[in-house]
C-alpha cells in the first residue's frame, strides 16, 4: 500500500515543481547547460587520428578509467577531455594550504569577502594545472601516434584549446549554482559520468554469454548503491544546550535551549577516493610515457599500477587502494575538523555538552567521536573503492568497467539535488519527493 502511494506522490511532486516558474526556470537552466555541456564534449580538437584513439582507449585500462570521468570527451579528445577534474585539484589543494599558511587562514576568517578572494585564488590556480593535465594527456597520445604535429605551435593551440574548456565547463557549472538546481560543479562532473553509462550498458551487453554472471553483478551494484545511500545520510547527533539571557519585566530570566551538531560517518564525501586513484594511478601513467611495448620497466610498472590486470599481480593496485582510501579518509576528515573548530564555536556561542566541561574536554570529547565514527566511514569508502574488483572476481564479468567512484558522485549529487528540490517544495507548502 504504501508503494502505491509513493507512485502519485513522487508524479505529483514533479507536476508541483513544473508549475511554480521560478522553480520550473531553475530546472530549464539546469537542463539547458547540461546539453552545451554534451555538445563541448563532442568538439574535437585538430589533428586527432578518430580510429587509432579508439584503438588506443580499448587496448589501455588506465585510459579508460580516466575516459569514464570526462563522460566520454577524453576518448574523442574533445577541448572538454579533462572536464573540471583540474578545478577540483585546485580547490583540494586550497582546503590543504588554508590552515597551512597564515595568510590563507586570515582570509578564511574574513566572511564572504575572504572566500572570495580564495575562490578567485582557485580558480587561478586551475589554469596552470589544467595546462599541465593537457600537456601530459598530450604527450601520451602524440607518443602512441593519435595526435599528429608535435611542433611548438599545434602543441601550444592544443593546451589552450583544453585550458579553455575547462575554464568554459567552470563556468558553466557556476551559472548553474547561480541560476539553476544543485552544485554546478557536481552537476558538470554527473552529466559527465552518466553520459557514459550507455556506453557499460552496451558493455553488458556483450557479456550475455555469462547471463548469470551478469545478473549477480546487477545485484552487487544496487546493494552497492544502497549502501552507499545508507552512509551518506548517516550521522551521529550530539546533543548541545544553549543557555541564554531574556529580559523582561525589568528582570533578567535565564533560558536555555537545545538543539544538535550532526556529525556525519562520511564527512570527507569523496574527496578521499579522489586522492587515492590519483596516487595509485600516477605510477602507471608516468610509466606509459616510456613504455615500448610489454617487456621492460615501465611496462613492469603500467601493470602493478592498473586496474584490470590480472591475479595475482593486480591484486596490488586494489589492496593500495584499500589502505590509501583509509588513511586519506581520516586524512582529510581531521583536516576540516580541525578547520571548522566546532568546540571554540560552542563556546563562543554559550553552547556546552550535557556532562562535558566546556573548552579543552569538550574538544576531546568531540575528537574521539569524530575518530570512531570515521572508522565506519572510511572502511565504507575503501570496500565501495575496491567494489568492482570483487564484483568482477565473485561474477566473472570483464565485460563491464564500473567505477565506484562514479557511483560515489552520482549518487550523492542526485541526493543533494533531490533535498535542494525538497527544500524548495517544501518553503512554498508543496509536498516534496522525500517522505
Amino acid at each position: 500500500m504504501r508503494q502505491r502511494q509513493a507512485r502519485p506522490r513522487l508524479i505529483q511532486a514533479m507536476s508541483d515543481a513544473f508549475s511554480l516558474p521560478d522553480l520550473r526556470r531553475r530546472i530549464l537552466v539546469t537542463l539547458g547547460i547540461l546539453v552545451v555541456f554534451r555538445f563541448i564534449a563532442h568538439v574535437p580538437l585538430p589533428g586527432v587520428d578518430l580510429e587509432a584513439l579508439k584503438t588506443l582507449f580499448e587496448n589501455n585500462a588506465l585510459l579508460g578509467m580516466l575516459n569514464l570521468f570526462s563522460g566520454g570527451a577524453m576518448r574523442q579528445f574533445s577541448v572538454a577531455s579533462m572536464g573540471v577534474y583540474p578545478y577540483i585539484t585546485a580547490s583540494i589543494i586550497m582546503v590543504l594550504l588554508v590552515p597551512v599558511i597564515p595568510r590563507l587562514q586570515a582570509l578564511s576568517q574574513e566572511g564572504e569577502s575572504g572566500r572570495n578572494r580564495i575562490n578567485l585564488i582557485t580558480h587561478w590556480l586551475t589554469v596552470p594545472l589544467a595546462g599541465l593535465s593537457g600537456y601530459g594527456q598530450l604527450v601520451i597520445l602524440q607518443r602512441a601516434g593519435v595526435v599528429g604535429g608535435s611542433g611548438l605551435l599545434p602543441t601550444a593551440t592544443i593546451v589552450i584549446s583544453l585550458i579553455a574548456g575547462t575554464v568554459f565547463l567552470v563556468w558553466l557549472g557556476e551559472l548553474i549554482t547561480e541560476y539553476g538546481i544543485g552544485n554546478g560543479i557536481s552537476i558538470i562532473i554527473f552529466g559527465g559520468i552518466v553520459a557514459g553509462y550507455p556506453q557499460l550498458i552496451q558493455e553488458a551487453f556483450l557479456a550475455k554469454s555469462n547471463p548469470l554472471g551478469l545478473a549477480f553483478y546487477a545485484l552487487i551494484m544496487l546493494a552497492t548503491i544502497v549502501l552507499i545511500v545508507i552512509f551518506t545520510e548517516a550521522h551521529r547527533r550530539i546533543p548541545v544546550q544553549y543557555a541564554r539571557s531574556v529580559f523582561r519585566g525589568g528582570r533578567m530570566y535565564r533560558q536555555s535551549g537545545s538543539t544538535h551538531i550532526p556529525m556525519r560517518v562520511n564527512s570527507a564525501g569523496m574527496i578521499p577516493l579522489i586522492f587515492s586513484m590519483s596516487v595509485v594511478l600516477f605510477p602507471g601513467v608516468v610509466a606509459s610515457y616510456f613504455a615500448r611495448g610489454d617487456t621492460g620497466f615501465a611496462a613492469g610498472i603500467v601493470r602493478w599500477f592498473s586496474p584490470n590486470t590480472a591475479l595475482p599481480v593486480g591484486a596490488f593496485y586494489w589492496i593500495l587502494y584499500f589502505v590509501l582510501s583509509v588513511a586519506f579518509t581520516f586524512f582529510y576528515t581531521m583536516v576540516t575538523y580541525q578547520q571548522q573548530d566546532l568546540p571554540g564555536t560552542l563556546q563562543k556561542q554559550g553552547g556546552f555538552i550535557p556532562g562535558i566541561r566546556p573548552g579543552k574536554n569538550t574538544a576531546t570529547y568531540l575528537s574521539s567521536v569524530i575518530n570512531r565514527i570515521t572508522w565506519a566511514g572510511a572502511l565504507f569508502l575503501a570496500f565501495v573503492a575496491v567494489m568492482p574488483f570483487l564484483a568482477r572476481a565473485v561474477t566473472d564479468v570483464s565485460q563491464i568497467q564500473l567505477s565506484s567512484l562514479g557511483m560515489l558522485i552520482v549518487v550523492g549529487v542526485v541526493l543533494d539535488t533531490m533535498k535542494q528540490l525538497e527544500a524548495q517544495l517544501v518553503m512554498r507548502r508543496y509536498e516534496g519527493f522525500i517522505k
